[in-house]
């Protein structure tokens, strides 16, 4: 096993460099359009940050993981065909491991990361939005 590890992380770091390297920028700014989308939508919809609810409450890990990949499949299966096409190109073979480490970490990741973060600060900023409104009616004179 430990000889196998050196050349699958010899074969990923080879991918930064290698042809369809587009994909290192490609994959992650289309899961982080995902992100912003959702996370705005939770906020829209008062719903906890969605990577700290999969830790915090088990009974709706199933759903929130199954509604996050809804959510990514497009760009996860963009990223699999990225990565089969560099892997016969390149290796010529499939190796499945490397294709969803890959995959995984350039589409899933960033979505999960960033999916919470926005729902926070769109909610911190609709609160003080809301606020300032409030405030600014209240010293408007009334007709």
């Amino acid at each position: 096993m430990d000889a196998q590890l050196p050349p699958f992380f010899a074969d990923l770091i080879a991918r930064v460099h290698g042809p369809l390297s587009f994909r290192f920028v490609l994959q992650p700014a289309m899961a982080m359009i995902y992100a912003i989308r959702d996370g705005v939508a939770d906020a829209r919809e008062g719903r906890p940050p969605y990577f700290w609810t999969m830790f915090t409450r088990a009974n709706q890990r199933r759903d929130l993981l199954r509604e996050g990949w809804k959510a990514v499949v497009r760009v996860i299966t963009l990223g699999v065909v990225m990565d089969v096409i560099f892997q016969l190109m390149v290796f010529h073979t499939i190796y499945p491991l490397q294709l969803v480490v890959i995959v995984l970490g350039l589409a899933f990741v960033p979505y999960l990361m960033l999916r919470g973060p926005v729902e926070r600060i769109v909610t911190v900023w609709r609160t003080r939005h809301i606020h300032t409104q409030a405030r600014t009616a209240e010293r408007k004179p009334h007709p």
